[in-house]
């Protein structure tokens, strides 16, 4: 988690912080055959050099990138959860509980989906 130091330093907003660090730290516990890393000027998971999820921090959301697979894989639980989302991002609202049962489910999705994948991003 050190290595998201500097990221999580510069959110002025305390609780997106707190809350953004939580969920990296969630990552990283779950999951801890992912490998940390900051691109992109944000915090995302790889694992054998292929991208499985990133995140970012805007005004009212914390905004989860499974790619557009994962997102189109999932998107009747994206729906059902309420969150609002694009082809690319998800929006986890700051002023909603974090919904780690999707957020398994994304990560689980892409971990299986890019398991002989030898690129960062599908082709």
């Amino acid at each position: 988690m050190e290595l998201f130091d500097e990221f999580l330093a510069k959110i002025e907003n305390e609780q997106y912080q707190s809350r953004t660090r939580e969920v990296l730290s969630w990552v990283s516990d779950q999951y801890p055959q992912l490998v940390p890393r900051i691109a992109w000027n944000q915090p995302m998971f790889t694992v054998h050099g292929t991208f499985i999820i990133a995140f970012s921090v805007a005004k009212h959301h914390l905004a989860v990138t499974p790619e557009k697979a994962g997102i189109d894989h999932l998107v009747f639980e994206i729906e059902k959860s309420g969150y609002s989302y694009t082809s690319m991002i998800v929006r986890f609202p700051w002023n909603k509980p974090v919904d780690y049962e999707l957020l398994t489910k994304m990560i689980e999705f892409n971990l299986d989906d890019k398991k002989e994948c030898v690129t960062f991003w599908r082709k």
